[in-house]
């Protein structure tokens, strides 16, 4: 190795070492970010493009009105409901206690992750905290898809647009 006699050749050779290692380390931080974040996604975009399934993810919404069927497993409390944006709608299923102020037409924002049949099994759900309140992304994905105009007041209650394709005009 002729390139390791010079001096020159020395300090190239640390320079590309060092700088295979910053690579190195580098594509391995990314890669640990990439499996920790937590994407948020309404019905509507899961049905335009499905994320994979065992995706960790936060699957925002409001429950359909009348999807709500609670049951019981192994002594625990199993809810199964729909979110729903009004372009699209979600199968979820809970299993543990539901907060209390959950309920058919309101604002809901489920953690958890896709199956491969393309359910949404939910290791935490959050509902709303009052009847103003509704989570940013869950308000953000009702104005974009044209089911809640604010400057018109407050967002339709979800059984007034609960099937899977928009609203026509500002009804």
């Amino acid at each position: 190795m002729s390139l390791l006699r010079t001096r020159k050749g020395r300090r190239l050779a640390v320079v590309l070492l060092g700088l295979l290692g910053l690579g190195s380390a580098t594509g391995l931080a990314l890669m640990a970010f990439n499996d920790t974040l937590v994407f948020f996604v309404t019905p509507g975009d899961m049905a335009e493009s499905p994320p994979p399934a065992g995706r960790t993810l936060r699957l925002g919404g409001l429950v359909e009105n009348g999807s709500v069927l609670r049951d019981r497993r192994d002594g625990k409390p199993v809810a199964k409901f729909r979110v729903t944006d009004g372009r699209a709608a979600v199968d979820v299923e809970f299993a543990g206690i539901l907060p209390d102020l959950f309920r058919e037409g309101q604002g809901v924002v489920s953690l958890g992750t896709l199956r491969p049949d393309g359910s949404f099994l939910a290791s935490e759900v959050l509902a709303k905290h009052d009847e103003t309140y509704m989570p940013k992304e869950v308000a953000e994905a009702l104005k974009k898809s044209g089911q809640w105009k604010p400057e018109t007041g407050q967002a339709p209650p979800a059984g007034t647009w609960n099937t899977l394709a928009p609203r026509k005009g500002g009804d």
